[in-house]
């Protein structure tokens, strides 16, 4: 739900199968109890989240936590159906204004220098997240932080710039993948002020001043040992 599933519903017309007739869509919560118990065949997850639940899970046929080769991992980047997600979204007259811009550009800026931070201090960020009262354990956060930063870096780019062959990708699903009532979510191309990454080009430049690196050419993910329940 909430719009997530409109990459099920790619991912499954891609497939062959019709999301109304082959299927039976259910409601899935925040985690993954309901894969676990087998109430459910199937189940989303990002890699930074609800698949670490499943791995920090024990399996009772072996009384030891799951593997990644207990289950089967469809990838909806893989299989040409990943949609963009998370962005921040601005009212686009107000790109007119050059205040506004200016206070955008910082908050990015901070952002992005917040993102590089974590990159390097990946323990750092997750004793900052514990500290703050997070449901899900230490290793959990750890998890967490490895897989965001292997999402980010390194950002040949920089990191934020918005990839116009990805955001093509999403416009185009977002015309083509229906939902079971037959909408999609756009019903037009969108047009050409969409987007913008000029917002993060002058953040990016501002954090180049700064010495701030923000391609992370030379990053290299850490090995994460899971713990049951994440902790």
């Amino acid at each position: 739900g909430y719009g997530n599933e409109f990459e099920i519903f790619a991912a499954l017309t891609k497939a062959g199968l019709d999301p109304a007739k082959d299927v039976t869509l259910v409601q899935q919560q925040f985690d993954m109890a309901g894969l676990l118990s087998g109430d459910i065949d199937a189940a989303e997850a990002m890699t930074y989240n609800e698949y670490a639940q499943v791995l920090e899970a024990k399996n009772p046929a072996t009384g030891a936590l799951y593997t990644a080769d207990d289950f089967n991992v469809v990838s909806y980047e893989a299989e040409g159906v990943g949609m963009l997600q998370d962005a921040i979204w601005a009212d686009g007259s107000r790109l007119e204004d050059p205040a506004y811009v200016e206070t955008a550009t910082k908050f990015v800026a901070a952002s992005l220098q917040g993102w590089a931070f974590c990159r390097d201090n990946v323990s750092a960020c997750r004793d900052i997240v514990v500290a703050k009262g997070s449901k899900l354990g230490a290793s959990h956060q750890l998890w967490q932080m490895n897989e965001v930063n292997k999402l980010i870096w390194p950002a040949a780019g920089g990191a934020g710039m918005i990839d116009a062959a990805a955001w093509e990708r999403t416009a185009s699903l977002s015309q083509s993948a229906k939902n079971l009532e037959g909408g999609t979510v756009l019903t037009k191309a969108p047009d050409a002020g969409a987007y913008t990454n000029d917002i993060v080009t002058a953040a990016l430049a501002m954090l180049d001043a700064m010495g701030v690196d923000t391609t992370g050419s030379a990053y290299m993910p850490e090995t994460v040992e899971l713990a049951e329940g994440g902790n």
